[in-house]
Parts: structure tokens; sequence; C-alpha cells
């Protein structure tokens, strides 16, 4: 009985490890979802009227994978529409999705932070 019950806490875990989110970062270029997954017409920068069909956008890294960012706003992520970028937070990659905990791009050679869980949060308390 003990013995079965040890292994079930051991198959338990191994079962629902890989659903656990891990924190880390993730580089890649912000894209839409319809332009990495369709290969549709791809907006070049944040000027380009294609831009305005993309409802979703995502990080895709350099290996082809991409990763949704369901806790950024669509209006901030395509302000870096093709910019390198990297996202830092929890990574779920069974759900191939990233609860952000801020946003960098590519500035000149160096990270600069645009977006933060607490710059966020500061700014609503100004309001």
């Amino acid at each position: 009985m003990k013995k079965n019950f040890i292994l079930s806490i051991i198959f338990s875990a191994f079962v629902l490890i890989p659903s656990w989110a891990m924190a880390g970062s993730i580089e890649g270029t912000i894209q839409g979802y319809n332009c990495v997954t369709r290969g549709q017409v791809c907006p070049i920068d944040k000027e380009d009227p294609v831009i305005a069909v993309e409802r979703v956008f995502v990080l895709l890294t350099d290996s082809g994978e991409y990763y949704f960012i369901p806790n950024l706003d669509r209006a901030i992520l395509a302000r870096h529409i093709g910019q390198k970028a990297r996202v830092t937070g929890n990574i779920d990659k069974k759900y191939k999705s990233i609860k952000a905990e801020s946003l960098e791009v590519m500035k000149k050679g160096t990270w600069k932070e645009t977006w933060s869980e607490k710059m966020e949060k500061k700014f609503r308390e100004q309001f």
C-alpha cells in the first residue's frame, strides 16, 4: 500500500513537471501571428498599414519558435513590430506563452526596457 502511494506521487510529479511555468528570458523579434503561422504579408514596421490586420502578436525566436505574450497589450507589441526584443517572465512551453514581467528592445546595441509590470503599476498608481 505504501509502495503504491509513493509510486503514484513520483509518477504524478513527472507528469505535472512539463506543465509548470519556468522563469526565464526569451529573445527574438515581435511579429504578427498570421505572418508567422500562415506566411501572410508581414508588416515591415509600425508605420506599415498591414499592421492593422494583425490582431495578435508573438515573439518569434531565431529557431522559428513563437511565444504568445498574453498579458501585454496589442498596442505595446505593435509599437515594436520587427524589432529585436527580449521578454522576461514565466515561460510555459506547453502553451507556447510567456507571462511577461518585462519587455526590452535592442536600441543602438544595448537593451532598453520599454515595459515592465513595475512601470505599469507605477503609472496606474499615478492616476
